[in-house]
């Protein structure tokens, strides 16, 4: 740990600001105040006041005569030296301006703001001060200051004028303090878990004597169906044990009941939980729950990396491969990576865990970066379902149909049977494509280059992109005929309208982020799923997110070549990972389970690698390629997106760069191109994309091509370190 550094008053100090900024600005300390690094204070900018965080020493680049005096320091806990260090070299990696990174990491303002004049709450002080006059106005709000509460809620509850209360906490009969919901209790780690096989015991073994024991990163690889959960509950127990919190990232956490559920059967208590669904009220207290060090245990989407931990001791990334650990947008990272950046800065172990890991993940464990460990069968009696190919050239559908015979044979199979079945279209709304049955016209996105979803539950046409919505005209605007759209392609929405009609007797439910509104919605279907009270599930991608449904016998995936298509580097090894994941919604139980992939790409790798259950194969297979091709995790790409209101500004920038591109060996620019959506929210986007061998680091590369070619302000650069998207 740094010597702890202070700053006293008339010192220079940098302070880091949450705004699209490169480095700190310095500031004066005022008299009588006693600062540390990683303090949140309060600074004059401009005419208004911003909370920093401080950063370290001042610069000495002004005269401190020019220097302004911060305000004050909030009285919450600092941000830990571990995550100012992660924020540092993320800002340093994605090439992102360091203010920014640290917006990720103070991204409450409830937790700040608790501690501004007029945002605390207030409660009463233990002695009544002398001298107070107390009138029948003054009563009520001491009668109700027994509850700590904002000054605005706690004149509501009086019934009297915010001033009133304001003069009790001016005569000091009031005093702030944080309105925090009371703490979750610290999990309880002795209590026993269920008994492990052979392969879990091994596996949890080298789990539990990583902790403790400095930086390591463990890739636990098990099938799925095989434990994997818990296995890493043991390391996490472990930690417990040692007083250390446990930071647990999952893709999508708000349909993770059935995980949640298993926790708190396991450690008696709920953990903390960290995503955008909690209200302010929760998202304060567990922020100051995990900055104090009494929160255990938190489970959040990525930005729950960015939490101040006061000790942490394990980080644990389940469904590693998940491309929803990647942020797309603002700051571009990839949670997965900068978990094992977070751990490698606190000096502690990370666990990746996933039936499917990413091809990075994998190499890195065959060149002895991380340690592997597997689980290569399913826990107790279930068994691996067996997975068939429905060629779709063979056993063609009727006119508006998109089930197979064998597809809907299966299914009347398993609903005779008693046992529940799913269907699997990875694919939002109700068609992907609408258009004029007169004159061929396509509706499109004002905004964008994409064609506009249409989703028959809400009545309206959607853009995926850029959330466009509008309804269904009743003329066509190029042709003026009336009636004559009509909907191509099938959607979730859509395939749930033929199985109705298809299979009358079963009860039908569909499960898309469309249809689930919430963390509580999820949690009923599934819990609707797990009671037998739903015979056919017909649902998209979020179906396959860690889900154990013990009756569920039959998966029906009705488009598997769907993630084949584009020319994302990533396709077949994402269409692997998504067919497998859905796949493993069989047969978890004690039934045992089928799964029928519908293709017209039977001979594929992807598909011949999931029917025969080689799954090294595909591995090496595409391992090889990647390798030939100099492609990561073999050599590095950089993506230089520029975006402007007019194509000709987006050309003319993008033919400058072009005439300034690095050249040198190991370098190669592909690119200016249109990107794939080529007007995305209103602005024309051109495209370049790195390539540099293993070894050259393309920050630098872009650095000194981006120094010269300047770009007009106008005009938007977006760069992507390592992109996962290609859209």
């Amino acid at each position: 740990m740094p010597p702890l550094r202070l700053f006293t008053g008339k010192d220079r100090v940098a302070v880091l600001l949450p705004l699209a900024l490169d480095g700190p600005l310095d500031y004066l300390v005022p008299q009588g105040a006693v600062l540390g690094l990683g303090d949140f204070v309060e600074v004059p900018l401009g005419r208004r006041q911003v909370v920093g965080v401080v950063w370290g020493e001042g610069s000495g680049g002004v005269a401190a005569k020019k220097l302004r005096t911060l305000v004050r320091r909030l009285d919450i806990p600092a941000l830990p030296d571990p995550l100012r260090r992660l924020i540092s070299w993320i800002s340093a990696y994605t090439m992102t301006p360091e203010g920014l990174v640290l917006k990720l990491a103070t991204a409450v303002p409830a937790s700040l703001e608790s501690a501004r004049p007029g945002r605390s709450s207030f409660a009463l002080v233990p002695e009544r001060p002398e001298n107070l006059k107390i009138t029948p106005t003054r009563r009520k709000v001491l009668e109700a200051a027994l509850t700590p509460m904002p000054l605005a809620d706690l004149a509501r509850a009086a019934g009297v004028a915010p001033a009133v209360v304001k003069g009790l906490i001016d005569a000091g009969a009031l005093k702030p303090c944080p309105a925090v919901p009371a703490a979750l209790p610290w999990p309880d780690w002795r209590r026993p878990g269920p008994q492990l096989s052979p392969d879990q015991a091994k596996a949890a073994g080298a789990l539990n004597d990583a902790v403790g024991n400095g930086f390591s990163v463990h890739l636990l690889d098990g099938v799925t169906g095989s434990g994997k959960t818990e296995v890493y509950f043991e390391a996490i127990a472990r930690t417990l044990s040692m007083g250390r919190q446990v930071l647990v990232l999952l893709p999508e956490i708000s349909l993770s009941a059935q995980w949640l559920t298993r926790f708190a059967d396991r450690f008696g208590t709920p953990p903390l939980e960290w995503h955008s669904d909690l209200g302010l009220v929760r998202r304060r207290a567990n922020w100051l729950a995990v900055a104090e060090g009494w929160g255990g245990v938190v489970v959040g989407a990525r930005s729950a990396l960015f939490l101040p931990f006061a000790n942490l001791g394990l980080i644990v990334v389940d469904e590693e491969h998940d491309a929803s650990f990647k942020q797309e947008e603002g700051v571009i990272y990839n949670a997965r990576d900068m978990a094992v950046v977070r751990a490698r800065l606190s000096a502690i172990p990370a666990v990746l865990a996933s039936a499917t890991p990413s091809l990075e993940s994998r190499a890195n464990a065959e060149a002895g970066r991380y340690r592997l460990l597997k689980l290569e069968s399913r826990h107790g009696r279930a068994v691996l379902p067996e997975i068939e190919l429905v060629d779709l050239r063979r056993h063609q559908t009727s006119r508006r149909s998109w089930l197979s015979e064998p597809l809907v044979e299966a299914v009347e199979a398993s609903l005779a049977a008693g046992e529940q079945a799913m269907l699997f279209l990875n694919r939002r709304g109700y068609a992907p494509l609408t258009l004029c049955r007169a004159c061929g016209h396509r509706l499109q996105c004002p905004n964008c280059t994409a064609w506009l979803v249409e989703h028959r539950l809400t009545g309206r046409l959607e853009c995926h992109h850029c959330g466009y919505r509008t309804a269904l005209p009743k003329a066509c605007p190029s042709c003026d005929a009336e009636d004559s759209f009509t909907a191509c392609g099938p959607g979730v929405e859509r395939l749930a309208e033929e199985a109705a009609a298809r299979f009358p007797q079963a009860r039908l439910a569909v499960m898309s982020s469309d249809t689930l509104t919430g963390p509580q919605a999820a949690s009923k279907l599934v819990e609707s799923m797990v009671n037998r009270e739903i015979d056919l599930l017909v649902g998209t991608q979020v179906v396959a997110k860690g889900h154990h449904f013990p009756f569920l016998t039959l998966v029906g995936v009705v488009d598997a070549d769907l993630g084949l298509a584009g020319g994302d580097l990533r396709a077949a090894e994402r269409t692997f990972q998504m067919l497998s994941q859905v796949a493993g919604r069989a047969g978890r139980a004690e039934h045992p389970g089928r799964v029928l992939l519908q293709t017209y790409q039977p001979g594929h790798t992807v598909m011949q690698a999931l029917a025969s259950g080689d799954v090294e194969r595909f591995y090496a297979e595409e391992t090889a390629e990647r390798r030939d091709a100099g492609m990561p995790p073999f050599g590095r790409l950089a993506a230089l997106i520029v975006s402007a209101p007019d194509a000709y500004a987006a050309d003319s920038v993008a033919e400058a760069l072009a005439r300034t591109a690095p050249r040198g060996e190991g370098i190669e620019i592909l690119g200016p191109a249109p990107a794939p959506l080529a007007i995305l929210r209103g602005r024309h986007r051109r495209r370049f994309l790195l390539k540099t061998g293993r070894g050259i680091a393309p920050q630098g590369v872009l650095r000194a091509w981006l120094d010269s070619c300047p770009v007009p302000s106008k005009i938007h650069l977006q760069i992507d370190i390592d992109p996962y998207a290609f859209f």
